[in-house]
Parts: structure tokens; sequence; C-alpha cells
């Protein structure tokens, strides 16, 4: 207790000191972003028993991350049978020590994971010489993982490189149905042939697979913070090239990675966390569960459980709207509505938040005059109210300027709907790198 007193004494003087660092609140209008008062725990050394682990001195933060859905149809159910299965991710930012999150969120039975092991990708299944690491969960080689539960592993040393391919092995003993994934990977990843193979260099692969199973995030020891990028398929980079991370977080990642010192003047890592679903929607469910939950009901798990959170990007409610019925339609106040959910939960929890506008969808298969009426007065309010931190308008930077409620040609994939690599290219290209200049202010400072 004589400990704890002082320690608390000083959060909440730091915590003062830090809003009345601000004329305009903990939150000020768009374009003033302001991440709160980040970070503080990081900052205060809090006595423990000798030989107690250092955990108040890390500072772990989200490389990489996708949002999990399930569990699929019956008819498209994936199942391994004592079968080692590799995952090819792609990194943000780098570190020097790394863990990974595995989820059983969507499952409905107990998830055993025999052995775990990560390194860098050479190329294709292969893992790089040198860089293959073991990985642990509790000190254990195995995890069992309840129905609805997530596990971090024990972190290991490992060099990260910003902008690396991640090669990440689950031997799965049994029979194990993929009832937890991410649909849309736009990745290949691996199956072996039957048996443990984590520790090969050289996959003995059996099968290809488009889906990341049970692998939700890897965090590095970064001394970094995360951009949150949630939305629907056009995060998750629907109809983009697969295999050359081309949707606009990937373009964004590699923007902070180049552009970051001249432009914002900062050392500060930044990951960038891809938390969109293909066919998500904010306010409803989809009656198909590969589209995840809605963003309002994800957002604690999706968001608020990424380690090093301190930005969110809302890119969500097109397919609101375009499914939206003649009989029950879906209005502009219902999305606000939920904009303002989204706005205060991530506020409550000392996250800045970016709103951006809804890109054209003319010429889709959803689309008619009325959910455009609706789709405009969305991007208005979005636009010229100052309940977001920030906006992005994705809008501006992917419609035909003599046809605004259509995707500019040089930029659709076909689908009227979904951007082409081009178009998520100038999505993330259009993501103004000074908004996030304010995050030094509340950011520890990284190791070059």
């Amino acid at each position: 207790m004589n400990r704890f007193l002082p320690f608390l004494a000083d959060v909440v003087r730091r915590f003062k000191d830090g809003l009345a660092s601000s004329t305009h609140g903990p939150y000020p209008p768009r374009r003033r972003l302001l991440l709160g008062s980040a970070m503080l725990a990081a900052a205060i050394a809090l006595p423990h028993p000798a030989g107690a682990q250092d955990w108040i001195g890390d500072r772990w933060a989200t490389t990489w991350g996708t949002a999990p859905a399930g569990p699929p149809p019956e008819a498209s159910l994936q199942t391994f049978t004592d079968q080692t299965v590799r995952l090819v991710v792609h990194t943000s930012i780098g570190g020097n020590r790394v863990r990974i999150r595995v989820s059983n969120e969507m499952g409905s039975v107990p998830l055993t994971v025999g052995a775990a092991r990560i390194g860098l990708r050479a190329g294709g299944s292969d893992v790089a010489a040198g860089t293959d690491r073991a990985l642990t969960f509790g000190g254990r080689s195995a995890v069992t993982i309840p129905p609805g539960a997530p596990v971090l592993s024990d972190p290991v040393e490992l060099n990260v490189p910003p902008l690396s391919d991640l090669a990440i092995s689950l031997y799965l003993p049994g029979t194990v149905q993929a009832t937890t994934l991410h649909a849309l990977a736009l990745q290949t990843g691996y199956v072996s042939l039957p048996g443990n193979f984590t520790a090969a260099a050289t996959l003995p692969v059996q099968r290809t697979i488009t889906i990341w199973p049970f692998l939700t995030a890897v965090e590095v020891d970064a001394a970094g913070l995360a951009i949150v990028a949630l939305g629907d398929s056009i995060t998750d980079g629907t109809r983009s090239t697969p295999d050359t991370n081309n949707r606009w977080p990937d373009w964004l990642a590699r923007r902070l990675q180049t552009e970051r010192d001249s432009i914002l003047g900062i050392s500060v890592r930044l990951g960038v966390v891809n938390r969109g679903i293909s066919g998500n929607r904010l306010l409803g469910n989809s009656p198909n569960a590969l589209a995840g939950r809605s963003a309002l009901e994800r957002f604690d798990r999706d968001v608020l459980s990424t380690a090093g959170v301190r930005l969110l990007v809302v890119l969500v409610g097109i397919n609101d709207i375009g499914n939206s019925s003649a009989t029950n339609p879906v209005t502009a106040e219902d999305l606000i509505a939920g904009y303002r959910q989204l706005i205060a939960r991530a506020h409550a929890k000392g996250i800045g938040i970016v709103g951006a506008t809804l890109t054209p969808f003319e010429g889709a298969g959803y689309y008619s005059p009325e959910k455009e009426v609706v789709r405009q007065a969305v991007n208005s309010w979005i636009r010229n109210h100052d309940e977001f931190d920030a906006v992005l308008d994705f809008d501006r930077a992917t419609r035909d300027p003599s046809h605004p409620s259509r995707l500019l040609p040089a930029y659709d994939s076909g689908d009227h709907l979904h951007p082409n690599d081009l178009g998520y290219q100038a999505m993330g290209n259009a993501v103004p790198l000074t908004l996030l200049r304010r995050v030094n202010k509340a950011a520890p400072v990284a190791t070059p």
C-alpha cells in the first residue's frame, strides 16, 4: 500500500498535466489530432519484487494483425488432420523481440496447438537460415485454447525488420477445423503432409491456402505505437493482387517507413494493423459469418486488444447502405449514431479516431440513387462536423471528377465498388502524414 499510493498520485498528476497541455481539451476538432495522455504507464517505474519479470518496461506494438471471423459454412470449412500450417504475414514495423496471438474466439471446442515457431521467410514456404525460433505459451511448447479465447505466446528474441515477411508455423495435432479465421488473406499459406514440421526449413507442402486460420496478430517489442484500420472489404483489400501487399493500409505502412522522419519529424515507430473484413458492416451483422460481427460489436476485440493502439481509422458503412432494404432502409442518421459510438468508445480509452469518407459505388450490384443520397449525407457529416479527430477524404481521392458517384476508371477493379492496386495506392497516398505529428507528444522515442 505504501508503494501504491505514491504511484496512484503520480498517475493522476500526469493525467491532469496531459489534459492541461491542450487548450482544446483532450480531443480537439479534426486536423488538430491529439492522442490523449497515452503511454503514461510506460513512463512510470512501479517497484516490484526482485526476480519478477520486468513487464512494466515492455512496450509492445502490433506490427501485423487481421480480424477473425467465422465459423464458415460447413461446405467451405477447412479441416487439418495432424498437419502443420505455415502462414506468411508482412510486418509494418520492426523490433528485437516478437510474440504472436492465436485465436479460438469463434470456436466451439478447445483448440490445441502442439508446437509453434516463427522465423523470417526466405521465399515460398521456406524459413531463412538462422532465424527460426521456437514459441512457447507460459513456458510450454503446446497450448490448448478454450472456446471463445485467444492466447499470447511468450516473447522470443528475433531481429524483425520492418516491411519483411514472417513465416509462422502451427502444428495442429488430431483433427482441427478452421472455425476461427480471416477468409481473405490475399497471401499464400502452406499446409504440410501429416506431421509436426514446424522446425523444417522447407515445408513438405501438401496444399496451399489463402486464409489465415487462428493467427490474428504479431507483436514486437519496439517502443512503438499502432494505427488500426477498422473497415470492410475496401480496407481488407478485396480485388487487389494476391501476394503483393497492395491494400491501402500496406501503402500507408510503406510511407511511414520512408517518409516518417522527413514529414513528421519524429522517431517513434508506427505500426499499421489491418482489421478490415470483407462484407463487414457498422451497425448490423451480415448473414455471412465470414463477414464478421458488426464494427460496433467487434470494436473491443479488434481495436482495444491491439497492442500499442493509439490511433483508429474508420472506413465502414457502405455495406450497411448497399444491403439496406426498401422496407427498412438504413439512414444517414443511423450510421452517424454508430460513428458517434465508435468515437466515444475510442476516446474513453485514449485513442484518437479518424473518420474516412465512403468511396463511390455507382455501378455496383447493390447501388441505387436513393442509397447514393445516404452515402453523400454521411460523407457530408464526416467532412463538416468536428466529431472525428481528423478526416480522410477517400471519396475525393478515388472518385471520377466528371462523374463523382463513380470510381475513377483508372482506379476501378471492374466491379465499380472495389479499387484496384492503383486505387488502393491512391488511398494510401491520400493519408496526410502530418495528422500524425502529435503522436510524438504522447509516445516514447524509439531507438534508431
